[in-house]
């Protein structure tokens, strides 16, 4: 079994180099592109190690110029993947569908984009795009749960027989409406059926707030205690009447409610920040 803790000689680049070149051309222009910022961070690297260290500058050790780069590397790959998987895209670019064309990255959309901000953040992704405001991703109105109302410039779809059709939001088009509440401009809406829902109400000067609704269901998550050692389940009620026991990855409360969170946005992205969860000690 091939150790994956030991570094690439250049026998092996060399191989991974006429891989690429047998890849269909549209994969083979972006992968050819890490490729070759992989070989500048080798030649980097190599550098780093055969330069004299001053003594004034030998506070940072090998090892933890390797995990910082490691990190990185790990970081720079889950936002990879979520670009393919989900959708997200980079500054100045409006947003490809899953499984679309590739997009052209360049630095400033490394520098600009906050998703690859999340993620160095230790940060979970969301599965799905969130709202975007002007353009960028607007994670914290999907994440916030105390949030105020904020001012937001908006805009009913309507048909010609005055039926709402949806609405625009901060210049996003795909919330949708789920009621209108009255005749005085108030109306339930949701991003594209995902995550929370949101009471947008306009006011006589047409100005319009944007306001969470709360969360209208409570699961139940378990304490388990072990020998001092804390765990937590996550309490869901199956289609079959039955209850789902899912483990949540977490040793505090805190933990175990984000990642309660993060598993409804995964498979039920639909109740994602429209439940309140209530701790049982068991």
């Amino acid at each position: 079994m091939v150790n994956q803790d030991t570094p690439l000689d250049a026998d092996d680049l060399a191989i991974f180099a006429d891989r690429i070149e047998a890849l269909p051309p549209d994969d083979a222009e972006w992968v050819a592109r890490l490729w070759r910022e992989v070989l500048r961070l080798r030649a980097l690297e190599t550098a780093a190690l055969t330069q004299p260290v001053e003594e004034t500058k030998t506070e940072q050790t090998d090892d933890e110029l390797d995990e910082h780069v490691a990190q990185v590397a790990l970081d720079t790959a889950e936002w990879l993947k979520t670009l393919w998987n989900v959708g997200y895209m980079g500054a100045g670019s409006f947003r490809a569908e899953p499984r679309s064309t590739f997009p052209t990255i360049d630095l400033e959309d490394v520098r600009r984009s906050s998703l690859f901000a999340r993620i160095r953040q230790g940060k979970h992704v969301l599965p799905f795009p969130p709202p975007t405001r002007q353009g960028s991703p607007w994670h914290e109105l999907v994440e916030d749960s105390a949030a105020a109302a904020v001012g937001v410039n908006a805009e009913i779809i309507r048909d010609e027989s005055g039926a709402a059709l949806g609405a625009i939001i901060e210049g996003c088009a795909d919330w949708e409406i789920l009621a209108e509440v009255s005749e005085r401009g108030e109306f339930i809406v949701q991003h594209q059926g995902k995550g929370p829902k949101y009471r947008l109400l306009f006011a006589e000067n047409l100005q319009a707030t944007l306001q969470r609704e709360p969360p209208q269901t409570v699961c139940t998550i378990q304490l388990h205690n072990h020998g001092g050692l804390a765990s937590y389940t996550l309490e869901w009620p199956a289609k079959d009447g039955t209850l789902q026991m899912i483990p949540l990855r977490a040793a505090t409360w805190a933990r175990a409610t984000a990642e309660a969170d993060y598993w409804l946005a995964t498979t039920h992205p639909e109740m994602y920040g429209q439940i309140r969860f209530e701790k049982r000690a068991h």
